[in-house]
């Protein structure tokens, strides 16, 4: 159903400083990986923690992430959201930056420690998303102030 620009329920996007950002990401368990594939975008679901500013994923020895992104220092986006379709209201996150496998052993397992996964299997590869850009976004009423 079409409404006009003057509804009461009209929304604007508020854009997030990268500190603010990255604290909505580090409250919620899942997000989605952006990166490359045969010169294509190619997007997988997975869980994370975000420690010291840093994405935190864990992945399988053998999918794509841990066997081609990962080890190449490809860069990669990371998307998050928590949007309210019925109110309309909620926020997005995208961090880009580069994905690289966690090697050093102490590191690695402190960071496994800290994120179960999801889905069943090995899951014996850590790979952390360095931000380098951080964009974040929070639909507000029209009304409310800047």
């Amino acid at each position: 159903m079409y409404q006009d620009d003057d509804r009461t329920d009209a929304r604007r996007l508020r854009e997030l400083p990268a500190a603010e950002a990255l604290e909505l990401l580090a409250g919620v368990p899942f997000g989605r990986i952006v990166f490359t594939r045969h010169a294509l975008p190619a997007v997988r679901p997975v869980n994370h923690v975000v420690v010291d500013g840093q994405i935190i994923i864990r992945s399988n020895p053998g999918t794509i992430l841990s066997a081609h992104v990962a080890p190449s220092e490809a860069v990669v986006a990371y998307e998050a959201d928590e949007l309210d379709g019925h109110e309309r209201l909620g926020w997005s996150v995208i961090v880009t930056g580069v994905a690289r496998l966690v090697t050093e052993p102490h590191e690695a397992a402190r960071f496994k420690a800290m994120l179960r996964p999801w889905v069943a299997g090995e899951m014996d590869q850590v790979i952390r998303v360095q931000p380098e850009i951080v964009t974040g976004f929070v639909l507000v009423p029209a009304a409310a102030p800047a």
